[in-house]
């Protein structure tokens, strides 16, 4: 879920939420929130409907960095604001989001990764995935990546693996799946640098523009039911599955890793059915492959999509943001990004 990123600043005063009344659309798409002058990447939906964004710091100012959104569309700083304070050079307690990009609601827990790389540059921090527990809204975990980020790393999408006790993670600026053990602590890298974790491209074309820039393994999706974890280079044309077991052990067999030609997607999430849906980027579309992995189908498409970043599944809906990377040029305070919900097929 990374950008194609120019600094900007955003108003203060555009910084709220509202909720649209509106019907549902020919394309069965149906808004849930609206955050003007804030760009939204990350969602997620707990088992018990509770809505949560995040707002990366892509620019110079945001309203937070993780929110909680209620059922009127209106949000609150997640877990609290204190957290949510980071200022560039100010000495902090090492606590305060500085640039989170992902949020994950697996059961009781709330996971949340820092990149702790404002505007996608360097890191100030060691990146650090947050583990908060739902029922109390109380840190109760934190695992610093130390072992396995570098200067550069923008760490970017997470899928927890609780069988195995593991969770796994993009690094879409320095090429390379990460691996976290759960009980230790300990992480590490694999297919680092690899062909399969690289942009295939330097550029993708959205509403006939080129916009340039490499973007490495960024979209991930787990298939617990056959031990299978999916990852898609933003520019790039290939999705690859590769078995958990092959992570788990640090062994790589590349002929045992499944390859498929894809749109090219942002985030990725994986239903109970084994349906793998993207967002088609190029062309304002959600598509996902079928649980036989031999056809893509079109969930939805049209106006109300633009840039599909991540999404989450509850209660028979996909919810989706539109972060609207394409467009989000100069000053964005006047733009709205949206959150949205689609029904699943049948």
């Amino acid at each position: 879920m990374k950008a194609f990123i120019i600094s900007t600043c955003i108003s203060l005063s555009a910084m709220c939420a509202s909720f649209s009344q509106e019907a549902r659309s020919e394309s069965g798409i149906e808004p849930v929130a609206s955050f003007k002058g804030a760009q939204v990447t990350g969602v997620t939906v707990t088992d018990k409907g509770r809505i949560f964004v995040n707002f990366p710091r892509w620019h110079e100012t945001i309203p937070c960095s993780v929110a909680e959104v209620d059922r009127q569309g209106n949000f609150k700083p997640y877990p609290d604001e204190k957290t949510n304070r980071w200022e560039k050079g100010k000495t902090q307690d090492g606590d305060a989001f500085v640039c989170v990009q992902s949020v994950v609601a697996d059961g009781d827990r709330l996971y949340i990764i820092d990149t702790k790389n404002p505007m996608i540059g360097t890191t100030v921090a060691t990146p650090t995935l947050y583990v908060y527990d739902l029922n109390t809204n109380k840190l109760i975990r934190k695992y610093p990546l130390s072992e396995s980020t570098k200067p550069k790393s923008y760490v970017n999408d997470l899928r927890v693996d609780r069988e195995h006790g593991k969770i796994y993670f993009t690094d879409s600026n320095e090429p390379g799946l990460i691996v976290l053990d759960i009980k230790s602590g300990e992480n590490y890298r694999m297919l680092d640098n690899h062909s399969y974790t690289t942009a295939e491209q330097d550029h993708i074309t959205v509403n006939g523009r080129r916009h340039d820039g490499k973007v490495h393994s960024d979209g991930i999706a787990l298939d617990k039911k056959n031990g299978i974890l999916y990852f898609h280079a933003l520019t790039g044309r290939t999705l690859y599955g590769i078995p958990v077991r092959q992570l788990i052990d640090r062994r790589i067999d590349e002929k045992k890793i499944t390859k498929m030609k894809t749109p090219s997607p942002d985030g990725m999430i994986m239903d109970s059915r084994g349906n793998l849906y993207m967002g088609d980027l190029e062309n304002n579309s959600i598509v996902y492959l079928t649980p036989d992995r031999k056809s893509i189908r079109t969930l939805a498409s049209g106006k109300e999509i633009s840039w599909p970043d991540t999404f989450s599944i509850h209660d028979g809906y996909l919810y989706f943001t539109n972060s609207r990377i394409q467009e989000a040029q100069g000053d964005i305070s006047d733009m709205v990004f949206t959150l949205e919900k689609v029904k699943l097929p049948e």
